[in-house]
């Protein structure tokens, strides 16, 4: 495996982790994950409109970067073949 390779393996895992926790930190429309996980207590904190639109931007730019080493990693597999 080459470093570069290796360098965007890390990146999907950290980007994976992240992604999942973003969006479970989103405000539920009910009874979903996000309840379950401790949505009465992010209620009264995610009430604030502000925050709600900075995690949306949070959690599409880590989706973005996850897509794009997604292709990035298929592209340096199919040049190895």
């Amino acid at each position: 495996m080459t470093a570069l390779t290796i360098a965007l393996q890390v990146v999907l895992v950290l980007t994976s982790v992240f992604l999942v926790l973003t969006i479970l930190m989103h405000k539920g429309k009910g009874g979903g994950l996000s309840d379950m996980f401790g949505g009465g207590l992010s209620s009264s904190v995610g009430s604030s409109g502000v925050a709600e639109r900075n995690l949306n931007r949070i959690t599409i730019g880590v989706a973005l970067v996850w897509v794009t080493v997604i292709v990035m990693l298929g592209l340096i597999q199919k040049i190895q073949l």
